[in-house]
């Protein structure tokens, strides 16, 4: 399956309000390779295995398989993963008939608010509501896989 996406800065927690319910989520990685990565992620009580491509040249596509898995099978890949365990609380906001999850990261990337819009093609345009900030599609720095590695700079 064909992920297409969309991210951005968020700069304001206006969305809180917005939002139709909110989970949090761990994530590790079990690789990190550039060509493929692969992730398990544990969300509320489901655990689930991601495999994801290389993005295309504008950063908005690419190869994403998903299944979900045993919940204590995906407590044991934990234990598997790279040293950063990426923590989250997600936010769904609507956003007509698409949504916004609004991703507020914990731990050691504390203070980093991230927004995500899945698209069902990258020529739909999207209305963005004021909270949003800078797009950053396509930059790895913000891809979670790139987080897993890194801990956020204070500024």
């Amino acid at each position: 399956m064909i992920e297409i996406e969309r991210k951005f800065l968020v700069k304001s927690n206006d969305f809180i309000r917005l939002a139709s319910s909110k989970l949090f989520i761990q994530q590790g990685y079990l690789s990190t390779d550039p060509h493929r990565t692969v992730r398990v992620r544990i969300r509320d009580k489901q655990a689930f295995l991601t495999i994801k491509g290389v993005s295309n040249a504008s950063g908005m596509s690419r190869f994403e398989w998903e299944k979900e898995i045993p919940l204590n099978e995906g407590k044991a890949l934990m234990t598997l993963c790279l040293p950063t365990i990426i923590e989250k609380t997600r936010y769904l906001v609507s956003q007509g008939e698409l949504y916004f999850e609004v991703d507020v990261f914990e731990g050691n990337h504390k203070g980093l608010v991230l927004a995500e819009i899945e698209q069902p093609s990258e020529t739909v345009k999207i209305n963005l509501p004021p909270w949003i900030g800078k797009e950053v599609t396509g930059q790895k720095a913000y891809y979670n896989s790139y987080l897993s590695s890194k801990e956020l700079k204070k500024s």
